[in-house]
């Protein structure tokens, strides 16, 4: 075991220590894989679920809302897998050594910000201009 892959229990990166250390790559990469670990048991129960529960319903009110429960799940899981596709991103970046820093501005992203999102491209201000430039976009 490589001795930056060792982390305690409790650890969690501080603004105190070097910028995107060995510590806390290693810190967000085992975040990520455990939230991709989550999402991906999800769909698989999500995919049994839709196999089991495959039945003919006589009553149109409760087919049609079967139908209703399967397409929500089913858009949900389809976020889902948008997220994972992000998660792979972020992992790349990880390994490339980009993570953690804006994709606009190249600034460090701060760490409370990757913490609750591990899986940010831009700084808190990158993010809320590029809204704003998307809002108006939109708008038009």
């Amino acid at each position: 075991m490589k001795p930056e892959s060792f982390l305690p229990e409790d650890y969690r990166p501080a603004e105190d220590e070097p910028f995107m250390n060995d510590r806390q790559l290693e810190y967000f990469r085992r975040k990520l894989l455990n939230w991709k670990t989550e999402l991906m048991a999800g769909s698989r129960d999500t995919i049994e679920g839709l196999q089991d529960s495959t039945r003919n319903i006589p009553d149109v009110a409760d087919r049609a809302s079967e139908e209703t429960d399967r397409a929500l799940e089913l858009r949900t899981r389809d976020r889902q897998r948008k997220l994972v596709a992000k998660i792979d991103a972020a992992l790349r970046r990880i390994d490339e050594g980009e993570f953690g820093y804006c994709q606009v501005t190249g600034d460090p992203i701060s760490l409370k910000r990757l913490d609750a999102r591990p899986i940010a491209t831009m700084t808190l201000e990158a993010q809320e201009r590029h809204e704003r430039r998307e809002k108006v976009h939109r708008d038009d």
